[in-house]
């Protein structure tokens, strides 16, 4: 996988509304009712995590769940990061 240029960040950052960038991550915090509904939304987050084959960190506080993505083998950021931010932003 490659590394992203600048320009193109900026280009994935403005189409996963609710992620923010932080050096050479993006991550996003979901609110949810409770915490089933953080574990359940954890859940589905693997699922297609492991579809992807391209896994985020996930912390689970109570109500919130906060994902994080980076190409760890690149050390920065991929289409695959933006990919799997897509299809977890269709989660909500």
């Amino acid at each position: 996988m490659e590394l992203l240029s600048e320009e193109a960040i900026v280009r994935e950052l403005a189409e996963v509304p609710g992620w923010n960038r932080t050096g050479n991550e993006i991550a996003t915090t979901v609110q949810l009712t409770d915490f089933r509904a953080a574990m359940l939304f954890a859940g589905a987050v693997g699922f297609l995590a492991e579809q992807a084959n391209h896994h985020p960190d996930i912390t689970i506080q109570w109500n919130r769940v906060t994902l994080t993505l980076s190409t760890h083998s690149v050390r920065g950021l991929t289409s695959a990061d933006f990919a799997l931010a897509r299809r977890i932003a269709s989660l909500r």
